[in-house]
């Protein structure tokens, strides 16, 4: 058994998925649109628009396997009761990184070292996703 994190977008997954990949060195390993799937996957007419947003993508971070996609079923709600944290081998990773992902941000822990990492910063990126990157002391 596997937990595999799915992020639901309205309309901005490839735009995370650009800037997750750049910010995490992560791999796009599948990239479908709406347009490319079976009509029969969902029910309901799409827009022009709707048609080029992400049906379902995967993006490798490290060793981890992250789905995503722009979901047309539900409406889109921001929680910040689940987070992603982001284990780094070196302080200046945990920047860089951040730096990528900073942009539209909302901080909510600013970089510091605390009594377990010699390096974090919690945030909440642009796109609502609640993120830690971190060392490990």
């Amino acid at each position: 058994m596997r937990i595999t994190p799915n992020f639901n977008f309205d309309g901005q997954c490839e735009e995370a998925l650009n800037l997750y990949q750049k910010a995490f060195h992560g791999n796009i390993t599948c990239l479908l649109r709406y347009e490319d799937a079976k009509k029969e996957d969902w029910s309901r007419e799409l827009t022009e628009e709707q048609k080029r947003y992400i049906y379902h993508a995967e993006l490798l971070v490290g060793e981890q396997r992250i789905m995503m996609c722009d979901n047309l079923d539900v409406d889109f709600v921001t929680s910040l009761a689940l987070s992603l944290t982001l284990t780094f081998d070196t302080k200046e990773e945990v920047i860089q990184a951040y730096e990528v992902m900073k942009e539209g941000s909302k901080t909510i822990y600013p970089i510091q070292e605390t009594t377990y990492s010699s390096c974090m910063v919690v945030f909440v990126d642009r796109f609502g996703f609640r993120w830690g990157l971190m060392t490990e002391n």
